[in-house]
């Protein structure tokens, strides 16, 4: 064989041990038996305390819904992205168009892993990146909670996405990058217990991390800029730095952030605004404990400046 041909037939074995490679780490994985095990049979009482602090309805309701109707999750809510349009699904108890029929495990590899009950990967714009950090026990708490809210008939459109983001196996190379189940920030050996919890809820059900930290070209969250700020993954706004650092939060208390988290007044009595209203009304709902927890958390977070480029003044 001549060489052209050697090389022909070296980039064939190639590109073939390549592909496989390739569809080996992508493969969907599932929860291990582990993990199974420690899922128990599940709290719906508690587990209503991790769907507010999860934020479901934010996604998942109709806009602008109150009262009862925030638990009709129907899902519809649309993301444009730079990747394409995402839409919220619905996540009803509804067997159809719903999770009616999904199994516990079903549900746990959705939120841990970001599996579909079919083996497929779930696209990140649902925030199982954060969820990955979450305990089974509390997964299970919210799948039992999840079983009490009503079934809602009703399919919501499907998303928009232009190829490459079209091709879902490559999600699992971004998987490998991204998502991990390990806290963000490590603390120190005597970190009090109430700011442990903080980074818990923060990092991992209420996966502030998804708006408050900057992202990279391929849509991971830099952990180097944790909660720094970023630009809105829709339009040209900014999401703020709620670090302590320049342009943050640094002049609020841990009783500043705690009564913005309750009443949604800032301490200057300014109030809530944009995407943090449906976030601020789930939080609401938590114990005091669990908000002081999140403001004493927030402020032991490392001092970040600004992740998003600064704004330039009106005309200029």
């Amino acid at each position: 064989m001549n060489l052209p041909g050697k090389l022909a037939v070296a980039a064939v074995i190639a590109a073939g041990v390549g592909g496989l490679a390739f569809w080996y780490l992508t493969e969907p994985a599932r929860i291990d038996a582990e993990t199974e095990a420690l899922l128990g049979s599940g709290d719906a009482e508690r587990g209503e305390r991790i769907f507010w602090a999860g934020g479901c309805t934010s996604c998942h309701a109709k806009p602008k819904s109150e009262g009862e109707a925030r638990l009709q999750l129907v899902g519809g809510v649309q993301l444009k992205t730079q990747f394409g349009t995402f839409v919220a699904p619905n996540i009803s108890q509804d067997a159809n168009d719903g999770i009616g029929g999904w199994s516990q495990e079903d549900f746990a590899n959705a939120m841990l892993k970001g599996v579909s009950p079919s083996g497929d990967h779930y696209y990140p714009a649902f925030p199982y990146a954060s969820y990955a950090r979450m305990r089974p026990e509390d997964v299970s708490d919210l799948y039992a909670f999840m079983k009490t809210l009503p079934a809602v008939a009703g399919r919501a459109p499907d998303r928009t996405l232009s190829f490459p983001f079209s091709f879902r196996r490559g999600i699992g190379l971004w998987k490998l990058l991204y998502v991990s189940e390990d806290p963000v920030i490590a603390m120190a050996e005597g970190t009090p217990e109430n700011v442990l919890l903080g980074r818990y809820l923060v990092e991992g059900p209420g996966h502030c991390g998804e708006c408050h930290t900057p992202r990279s070209i391929t849509g991971g969250a830099d952990k180097g800029q944790w909660l720094a700020g970023a630009v809105a993954a829709e339009g040209t706004g900014v999401i703020p730095n709620v670090t302590s650092g320049e342009g943050g939060i640094g002049g609020w208390s841990e009783g500043d952030i705690a009564s913005f988290l309750e009443t949604g007044f800032t301490p200057d009595f300014d109030s809530v605004g944009g995407s943090m209203v449906e976030v601020q009304k789930n939080i609401a709902q938590l114990t005091p404990d669990d908000r002081a927890a999140i403001a004493a958390y927030l402020k032991a977070v490392p001092q970040r400046p600004n992740g998003y480029p600064a704004r330039q003044p009106s005309g200029g």
